[in-house]
């Protein structure tokens, strides 16, 4: 591969980024594809790559490190991995690195941006739990986020409300926009008026406890009302025994993990989607939800709030029994025909991904030397 010369952007006069998170990621697969038509794009995986990665970029533009990072930020093994990044990235000479997840890769980018003296600077793309979650877990996370915010020039956001905490943790200039959906879905399938879908996984960060919980409340009701549990997770077999108990096997269908079709499908048929995190920035899975139609019921979290309003495109339950009780009531009040063509044209206007790559690009040129 011919590189730039030293000290130059990129030769075609385009930006020259390197994408630094995990290629096993279908998110950073996004990015990479809204990325790759516009900048001349490299990408270091701390896992491998996705087959998407392989058609997107030559091998001489990927770096996979093989690790197995945690999915709380920080590994050992990914921090032994330094000396082959900064190599790689001297060699490669970018303009611009642009770290996902920050207390992992954040950590990386900087490291070698000190360590191997490069003339690139750094942005930073916060996913959520990198700055709702991990800083609280001790002192040295805390540092360590701190330092991987003041490293950027620039962060993105997906939610004002982790803006704010990025804010209060260092961090300098923040975009806030929505890690979007790459266009709107066709609307071709009819829905089905109390079938509900959750995807979100199956482990305790999820409450998909509670999402059976809310659903015992709806069927108890609703004699018509189905569940589509898709994901996986720890938790798959205790709430599977849990629905047996309950009597509601035959309503409630676990069907694991799903390719891009099989879900879409599902989103298509669903008038009801749950997503009842304890934790949570802005999901994709909401979003993907909304364009399909879906009335969405979540929990009570400030970027959910920005989401749906205050009840303006779906529900906020907050868990208590109170809250549940009544949910059904709540629900059967709503005209779920006319939230979905509300949802739908709410992503259209504020929830497509290109329009904001586009505009995180713009502000990348206009802070790149002359």
């Amino acid at each position: 591969m011919t590189t730039a010369p030293k000290g130059q952007p990129g030769l075609s006069g385009g930006l020259k980024l390197v994408l630094i998170g995990d290629g096993e990621s279908p998110h950073l697969l996004k990015w990479a594809r809204a990325l790759a038509p516009r900048v001349q794009l490299h990408a270091i995986s701390s896992r491998g790559f996705l087959p998407e990665f392989h058609r997107l970029l030559p091998d001489a533009q990927r770096l996979a490190l093989n690790t197995a990072p945690e999915h709380g930020g920080g590994n050992i093994a990914l921090v032994k991995q330094l000396p082959k990044v900064g190599a790689w990235l001297q060699q490669t000479d970018a303009d611009w690195l642009h770290a996902h997840y920050l207390t992992s890769h954040g950590t990386l980018a900087w490291a070698a941006k000190l360590g191997w003296r490069l003339r690139a600077q750094i942005a930073g793309s916060a996913w959520g739990s990198d700055i709702l979650v991990t800083p609280n877990r001790g002192g040295s996370w805390k540092w360590l986020t701190k330092k991987a915010l003041r490293s950027c020039v620039i962060t993105t956001s997906d939610s004002q409300h982790m803006a704010e905490r990025m804010r209060e943790l260092g961090a300098g200039e923040v975009m806030v926009f929505p890690f979007g959906l790459e266009a709107l879905p066709k609307q071709n399938a009819k829905k089905q008026p109390w079938l509900c879908f959750a995807n979100r996984g199956l482990e305790p960060i999820y409450r998909p406890q509670l999402v059976i919980d809310a659903f015992a409340r709806i069927a108890a009701t609703q004699p018509e009302a189905q569940l589509v549990v898709a994901n996986d997770g720890s938790l798959r077999d205790a709430l599977q025994a849990d629905v047996a108990a309950r009597g509601l096997a035959g309503r409630v269908s676990f069907v694991g993990r799903l390719d891009a079709g099989a879900q879409a499908a599902h989103y298509a048929r669903s008038t009801w989607f749950l997503s009842l995190p304890e934790s949570d920035s802005v999901s994709v899975s909401v979003l993907e939800a909304m364009a399909h139609g879906c009335v969405p019921l979540l929990s009570e979290l400030p970027a959910n709030r920005e989401l749906i309003g205050d009840s303006a495109r779906g529900l906020i339950i907050s868990g208590s029994p109170t809250s549940l009780d009544d949910l059904p009531a709540r629900m059967a009040s709503l005209d779920t025909a006319r939230l979905a063509a509300v949802n739908r044209d709410w992503v259209a206007a504020n929830g497509l991904f290109e329009p904001h790559v586009q505009r995180f690009l713009t502000r990348l040129k206009a802070l790149s030397p002359a």
